[in-house]
């Protein structure tokens, strides 16, 4: 895995020394702005130039359009991997640093494939899509970029009491670079930005049951345990500092651990966990260029932005949990599914979908479907647990294979994926992923 990535650094460094200008297509959240951020950044700091793009999904009209753009070399990240008989059309040099599930399809001898599947790593918990963009460019020696790299893993749920497999490289890279520091303390959102309310109702990982999502049920916790609920986590007594730090063991331990810290950062940042929610509140709207200039390393105005689109995006996701605390899912026997074609809903449903398994507000027992419509095509984001996986469940093989039926796309990890299909294939969609993940279960 480590020599693949050399490989891709090597060509990407004879790019760089040849004055070419690097194109670069990535994902638009959290851990594929990340992505791109690693790569532009190591291009800019060795004197290269770029031309970076974020797009919410990689389709083959998108590939084709890529394709006939005048560069000598390309690099997909957090994406690609699915596509290799479409990338193999390319005859410039392509790198791809990915960590989804591939495709069974070769690549070409002009593309360096990184991905932690081709070696039997799990990319869903051991290597994110910045991780395999930081493997791309680490021979370069920016251990700093290390940092952002963790930002993206922590996007994508990769932090699971620890970093393991080649993430646990990168953190040791991180550390090396003398500007990360890990201690443990409290996990909660935005601690030192927000009310003690909101900062606790906007904790996701580690999920807190029966508060994260609300405002009213963390204003009761607090008063229920006689913590000020109005201030900042920084600006407690040591007493109530202590008595919120048992009170929210009680409810998750995980609560309280590791947390990854730039001192040197601004406070918005400083947090890995909160430097990686801006960019994905940056993605999840559409703020695509912003969220690119802050893994830049720009600040000020930009960051001003950056840290509306996350209070945006928070409240966004408090309003998507009271809509599922009052309709719920449509429970299939396999599967659960919630449809929305509300402007905002639709944009975080995969959100939804996957804390609201973690908080209790859907049966654990089966995968959520989230579909959203967008004109004539409906978006699905599928989320399970770790223990549905273990049992058999693989969501990215049954967005895949059941997208097919319909001349659309899916694919993913085993307990997150996505797929597109067209509106009218919804009911059928659904029949036939139930029906697979069936078949995953009693198979497995």
């Amino acid at each position: 895995m480590l020599n693949r990535g050399n490989e891709a650094c090597a060509v990407i460094k004879k790019h760089i020394d040849n004055g070419d200008i690097i194109r670069i297509i990535s994902h638009n959240d959290s851990d594929g702005i990340s992505a791109a951020g690693v790569i532009a950044t190591g291009i800019k700091e060795e004197g290269g130039q770029f031309h970076a793009t974020i797009i919410p999904r990689l389709k083959s009209d998108v590939i084709k359009e890529v394709q006939r753009e005048n560069y000598n070399l390309f690099v997909f990240s957090d994406m690609g991997s699915a596509f290799i008989d479409e990338i193999n059309h390319f005859n410039k040099d392509v790198v791809i640093a990915d960590h989804h599930q591939p495709s069974d399809a070769q690549s070409n001898d002009n593309i360096i494939h990184v991905n932690p599947h081709l070696f039997g790593i799990d990319g869903s918990k051991h290597l994110s899509g910045s991780g395999s963009s930081y493997l791309a460019i680490r021979n370069l020696n920016r251990q700093h970029l290390a940092i952002l790299a963790l930002v993206g893993a922590i996007g994508d749920m990769q932090y699971n009491n620890g970093f393991t497999g080649v993430n646990k490289l990168i953190l040791e890279d991180a550390i090396s670079s003398g500007h990360l520091e890990v201690f443990e303390s409290l996990k909660i959102a935005s601690k030192d930005q927000e009310s003690l309310f909101k900062s606790i109702a906007y904790t996701l990982n580690p999920p807190l049951k029966g508060l994260t999502g609300s405002f009213e049920e963390s204003t009761g916790f607090l008063e229920k345990i006689g913590v000020s609920y109005g201030i900042k986590f920084s600006d407690l007594e040591g007493e109530e500092q202590d008595a919120l730090k048992d009170a929210l063991i009680n409810i998750n331990p995980e609560i309280f651990g590791e947390v990854f810290y730039v001192a040197k950062e601004e406070a918005a940042l400083r947090n890995l966990e909160d430097f990686s929610s801006i960019l994905d509140a940056c993605g999840k709207n559409k703020k695509y260029g912003l969220a690119l200039s802050i893994a830049l390393g720009e600040r000020g105005q930009a960051l001003d932005s950056g840290v509306k689109q996350l209070n945006t995006y928070r409240n966004q996701l408090i309003k998507g949990f009271d809509w599922i605390r009052r309709e719920g899912a449509i429970e299939n026997e396999y599967i659960q599914s919630v449809y929305s074609e509300d402007k905002h809903l639709k944009l975080i449903i995969g959100t939804i979908a996957g804390v609201g398994l973690s908080i209790g507000l859907f049966n654990p027992e089966k995968p959520v479907i989230g579909i959203s419509r967008f004109q004539k095509d409906l978006k699905i984001s599928a989320r399970t647990t770790r223990k549905m996986v273990n049992k058999g469940v693989n969501l990215s093989k049954a967005m895949n294979d059941a997208s097919l039926n319909f001349g659309g796309q899916g694919g993913g990890h085993d307990i997150a994926a996505g797929a597109m299909i067209p509106y009218e294939a919804k009911d059928n969609f659904l029949n036939i992923v139930n029906d697979i993940i069936e078949s995953q279960l009693n198979n497995s």
